[in-house]
């Protein structure tokens, strides 16, 4: 069989392998490694590309396996455009490449920058079906993954960490804890009938929905904080206001589909704001 379910051939091969590339959740761990470049300073965009590559097949990967064990094995998708043999390719062929980047990031930086790097790929490669049925850790992998990002691309630049990534880190864990929450909620039913734990199956839709809400406002109110104490630029104090509209406009919906579509949008310029405030600084 091969590498593709629908066609045949090279085109329809590199069809199948392109689906996996999911912009709306692989643009923000990119972005991620990019922002933690932007908190150094003065970088490399050699080096910062080197690990913005690295974060992409990670999160390549984890798509791939995702889409794999939903439906070649557990039987939930109605279809996947490749084959178990084009999935076990789309793996291996990600994970050399990400390979690649961890040796990349050796000689360039150093063993500790390949070594922050790695648990991307882990937190990806293992997010189904180890991670991905049970409310902590299915909640957590992908702002996880967001948090190492940040801290990686700070690191591979100064080969050092600092309270600022650090803190950026936490903020980026927390306020995506509460969008990966609703989101979730999207499969309520679904996932009840699997008995998949995900945190509105454990608390009920109503108490989820109130946990993310917690989550999202003690994420603004870190930023704030933060920028209070002189960690952040003042400037982040308008990211942190304008990501706040959007979640009181989300929390008027009850519909987690629209609430979760606003969220990550509104994340987008959140980050977005964020890297304008730290590119200006000095103006600050």
């Amino acid at each position: 069989m091969g590498v593709a379910r629908h066609g045949t051939g090279p085109v329809a091969a590199l069809r199948a392998f392109g689906s996996q590339v999911h912009p709306v959740f692989m643009l923000p761990p990119v972005a991620a490694s990019w922002f933690g470049s932007v908190l150094a300073g003065s970088f490399s965009p050699a080096v910062g590309g080197v690990h913005a590559l690295a974060v992409f097949f990670a999160v390549y990967t984890a798509h791939v396996k995702d889409g794999y064990v939903d439906f070649h094995v557990r039987g939930e998708d109605d279809d996947h455009p490749l084959s178990v043999g084009g999935c076990r390719l789309a793996l291996t062929g990600a994970t050399v490449g990400f390979v690649a980047c961890l040796a990349a990031l050796w000689s360039l930086v150093g063993p500790v920058a390949a070594a922050v790097t790695l648990p991307c790929w882990v937190v990806g490669y293992l997010h189904a079906p180890q991670l991905d049925m049970r409310a902590v850790t299915t909640t957590l992998g992908y702002p996880t993954g967001i948090a190492l990002a940040i801290l990686g691309g700070y690191y591979v630049q100064t080969e050092s960490f600092a309270a600022t990534p650090l803190a950026f880190s936490l903020v980026f864990l927390v306020i995506l804890t509460g969008v990966k929450i609703i989101d979730d909620s999207k499969d309520y039913a679904y996932d009840r009938s699997i008995d998949k734990r995900t945190v509105a199956v454990v608390f009920g839709r109503r108490d989820a929905r109130r946990l993310a809400y917690t989550f999202l406002v003690a994420g603004l109110s870190l930023v704030v904080g933060f920028a209070l104490v002189g960690v952040f630029p003042t400037g982040t104090v308008l990211a942190a206001a304008a990501l706040g509209v959007v979640v009181a406009v989300s929390a008027r919906t009850t519909d987690p589909s629209l609430a979760t579509m606003l969220l990550v949008r509104g994340s987008y310029v959140f980050l977005a704001l964020l890297v304008v405030a730290v590119w200006y600084r000095p103006l600050a």
